[in-house]
């Protein structure tokens, strides 16, 4: 049996609290919900996914170098990190392998300051605006990214 390929998809800010954060923004997915669907469509792509949310930038910068260290695939949602964070844009622009920016809503439909990402720039895509959707997109993106 070949083994699985890991890949993070990691999260930033507020997002542990999907389910009840925002339903008519975010949906109605918990996190836990989040958690499941991308370890099963994952196992699909031959991925071993581990999912991880954090409320602190240093984490999430952390994450982003053990990524790029292992040469680990990336889909990040850094929620309000985003639009502000040039710490994690820099370690974001370290990557060694894919790295697929993520957003449940679409920023462009909502307040101005949302509409300027500093990770875009770093990332070899973006997804955004599906709801929990954005996510099996990214997944499935990066999954022809390495294949090819």
């Amino acid at each position: 049996m070949t083994a699985l390929r890991q890949v993070y998809v990691l999260n930033g800010p507020n997002l542990g609290r999907l389910g009840s954060r925002e339903p008519d923004v975010y949906g109605a997915t918990s996190y836990a919900g989040l958690v499941e669907e991308c370890g099963r469509l994952g196992k699909e792509l031959g991925f071993d996914v581990d999912v991880r949310e954090t409320n602190d930038e240093g984490e999430l910068i952390r994450w982003l170098h053990e990524a790029a260290d292992g040469s680990i695939p990336v889909v990040i949602n850094p929620g309000a990190f985003t639009h502000y964070s040039y710490g994690m844009r820099d370690a974001a622009a370290q990557r060694t392998a894919p790295l697929i920016e993520v957003h449940i809503s679409n920023p462009y439909t909502r307040e101005e300051f949302r509409h300027t990402s500093v990770i875009a720039a770093v990332a070899s895509g973006t997804v955004a605006g599906f709801g929990i959707g954005s996510y099996r997109l990214a997944l499935r993106a990066l999954a022809e990214e390495l294949g090819d």
